[in-house]
Order: C-alpha cells, then structure tokens, then sequence
C-alpha cells in the first residue's frame, strides 16, 4: 500500500514503457529483411519525371529566317527547245530550282508565284548538279499562256 502511494500510477506506464526500450535495444527493432533476386543481368534506371523547359528568355535573339522561300525555291525558268516542247506539248513549265527544295515545296513556290496549281512534279539533279523540275499544270491552266505571263517567250 505504501508503495503505491510512493509511486503514482504513471511510472508504472514508464516503467513498461523502459523495458519495452531495453529489449528493443538487445534484440533490435528491424526484423531480417529478405533480398530482392535479380532474374536480370541488367539494371535499368528507373524512369523518373521529366519537365518541359521553360528558359527565362529566349537564347536567339533574332528568330530564324525561312532561307527556303519561293524566291529562293524557283531559281529561274528554262527556255531551252525541249523546255519549249515540253510547255506546247505536255502542258509543263520546267525550271531549275534549289537543290534542297522538295516537290511538295516546288509545287507551293509556283502556286504562290504564279497563282497556278499543279498537277505532278517531277524533278532531277543535272550533271553540273542543279536540279532541274518538271511542273505539270492542271487542265484548268495553259502552260503557253503562263509562260507568257512569266515572260518565257
């Protein structure tokens, strides 16, 4: 009884709480974790989140010019007997154009040019490597009258 008196009832929750720490101290509170078996000869990083960049400002200061406009595309018309041929016969306008300009870029460059749509466009590098393409006109245009607007003949 004097005992109890002596000691509130709270030490005894302490003095639980004292040995549950001294055993946890001798045996230790990890249990033995198991390995994780590799079935792979390789480690792959894990993926992880990859953010947009988003600069402060910009590290060009004048935007990229279009070095391939129509200007630059369609160099000059050709006027040679078989071009001439071609535009009597087959209804096509043949000029030398940039070497890296493709067909689809061809066939634009003579529609904003010329307001003319076609209908093929067939190109090939010469031997002095230019390239050459062939621009055939829909049947609603007249490749002579064309070249006649142009100045061809």
């Amino acid at each position: 009884f004097f005992f109890l008196l002596a000691f509130p009832s709270w030490t005894m929750a302490g003095e639980a709480k004292a040995k549950k720490a001294a055993k946890a101290l001798a045996t230790g509170t990890k249990s033995k974790r198991s390995k994780k078996i590799r079935k792979s000869t390789k480690f792959h990083r894990p993926k992880t989140l990859v953010l947009q960049r988003e600069p402060k400002y910009s590290r060009r200061s004048v935007p990229r010019v279009n070095k391939l406009d129509q200007y630059q595309i369609l160099k000059y018309p050709l006027t040679t007997e078989s071009a001439m041929k071609k535009i009597e016969d087959n209804n096509t306008l043949v000029f030398i154009v940039d070497t890296r300009a493709s067909k689809s870029k061809i066939t634009e460059a003579v529609r904003r040019m010329y307001e003319i749509k076609t209908a093929k466009v067939n190109t090939l590098i010469r031997p002095d490597g230019l390239k050459k393409a062939y621009v055939r006109l829909t049947t609603d245009y007249d490749a002579l009258d064309v070249a006649n607007k142009i100045g061809i003949i």
